[in-house]
């Protein structure tokens, strides 16, 4: 409790004892559950989530293949952020909290590297906004995964609370930023494999019924509904 107090006027620092407090009032096989999920098992809930919304929006009628290239982008963005954060992290320098500071239960061993920003929190976050991007509703599953991840950081003494913030701003800023390159690229690709034989990769075979609508449906693409008004007028012309 001596390093509470000394530490007591530094926010970062007394949350990360407060949170990683929890670990040594934990039963072990919590702390080993935790060490499991916060390492592996919340990428691995990512991954069933973006497989899930992959599912999901295939079955659009209008823009399966925009949707898909956005969740094409999520992992990819979350790449382009992880590289993102070699530089930061070389220019930060900031040791992680176990060696600064006493009393921490460290449930990882072996991080020599530095701290800031979180790689788990950047990756996770990435991801989970390019999910977004695609389906509202499994969108909120993910970024609910990459929240519980940047807990996970914290609770198991390998993060400050400030590294896992920096990793949820980095990997939002590249998802969003780059998002009109990558959608610019990759919106073609899908559409061409829309009409290829491996169409079922982006466009399921039943479409949506009719007046069916998705509460997580991406916007409409403007100039979507106007096929059948650009009819009524050629009609109109011939009339």
């Amino acid at each position: 409790m001596a390093g509470l107090a000394l530490d007591g006027s530094n926010p970062d620092v007394s949350l990360l004892y407060d949170i990683n407090g929890l670990a040594k009032d934990a039963p072990h096989w919590f702390d080993r559950v935790m060490e499991f999920v916060g390492e592996y098992g919340i990428i691995i809930g990512l991954v069933l989530v973006l497989l899930g919304a992959w599912w999901s929006v295939r079955k659009r009628s209008q823009d399966a293949p925009s949707a898909v290239a956005g969740l094409i982008w999520a992992p990819l963005a979350a790449g382009f952020a992880l590289l993102a954060n070699i530089p930061i992290r070389e220019f930060v320098e900031r040791p992680r909290p176990f060696k600064d500071h006493q009393g921490l239960d460290v449930l990882v061993a072996g991080k020599t590297d530095f701290s800031f920003v979180s790689d788990h929190a950047t990756l996770t976050m990435a991801i989970a906004v390019g999910v977004f991007m695609a389906s509202r509703t499994y969108g909120a599953a993910a970024i609910g995964l990459a929240l519980l991840e940047g807990f996970c950081r914290v609770y198991m003494g390998v993060h400050y609370p400030t590294d896992v913030i920096g990793g949820f701003a980095l990997g939002t800023a590249v998802a969003l930023l780059l998002a009109p390159l990558a959608m610019m690229l990759l919106t073609p690709l899908t559409t061409a494999i829309a009409g290829s034989r491996a169409g079922w990769l982006v466009r399921a075979g039943t479409a949506p019924a009719a007046g069916e609508a998705a509460e997580d449906d991406m916007p409409e693409f403007p100039g979507s509904r106007s096929s059948g008004g650009s009819e009524r007028r050629n009609k109109d012309l011939a009339a």
